[in-house]
Parts: C-alpha cells; sequence; structure tokens
C-alpha cells in the first residue's frame, strides 16, 4: 500500500515535469509524421539538424546526472526525434539542380554542347 500512496502524492514539480513532457512530446509528433509521411524536408537545414542533435548529444551528459524524472524521457524524445529527422533528411533530400543543369535537362543537351549560344537557340 505504501508503493501505491507514493504515487498518488507525486509532489508538484515532477507532475508539472510529466504534463509538460507530454504537451512538448506531442508538439513534435505532427512534425514527425508530416516529415515521415511527405519525405518532404526541404523547408529544414542541414546545418541547423547538425546543430540540433550536436547540442542534444552534449545535453545528455547534464540531463542523465540528474535524477531519474520526466526530464529524462523529454530529453530522450528529443534525440530520437532530432536524430530521425536528421535521417530522414539525409536520406530524402535532394539538392537542387543547378540552374546549368536544370536547362541542359529541359532542352536534352549533351554536356559538350552547352555554349550561351546553343543554350539560347535551344530556349528562345
Amino acid at each position: 500500500m505504501d508503493a501505491l500512496s507514493g504515487l498518488v502524492h507525486l509532489s508538484l514539480p515532477v507532475l508539472a515535469g510529466m504534463v509538460s513532457t507530454t504537451i512538448f512530446a506531442a508538439s513534435v509528433l505532427p512534425m514527425l509524421v508530416k516529415a515521415y509521411v511527405t519525405k518532404d524536408l526541404s523547408s529544414y537545414s542541414l546545418g541547423n539538424m547538425v546543430l540540433a542533435n550536436t547540442g542534444n548529444l552534449v545535453h545528455c551528459v547534464y540531463v542523465y546526472s540528474l535524477p531519474a524524472g520526466p526530464i529524462w524521457f523529454l530529453h530522450a524524445f528529443y534525440v530520437v526525434a532530432t536524430g530521425l529527422m536528421l535521417l530522414w533528411y539525409l536520406r530524402h533530400h535532394r539538392c537542387p539542380r543547378s540552374p546549368r543543369r536544370l536547362v541542359q535537362a529541359e532542352v536534352r543537351l549533351t554536356p559538350g554542347d552547352v555554349t550561351d549560344e546553343a543554350v539560347s537557340a535551344q530556349v528562345g
């Protein structure tokens, strides 16, 4: 019965941590689902995702030195979420093609045929 009464009498900070962890995780889930379903991560930058993952990994040293609690779950969720976003970005992101390559593909020129005059004649 003592274990049950300990669960009923959660401290306010731990209860707040549990609620905020749930809210923060719920706020990130739509982004993860959309990225997974559409595979469109063009609005994200590689630099931001690398920094977010690096920051999360460094922050692990601090978070996991704290007593186990809601912050562990929240941080673990963020580590997994940012890791997945980076993985999906690297897997599905296509670098934009250069304008010259777009012109070559559009007018079916071979690389040896690409001169300003040839492009102008084909496009114009």
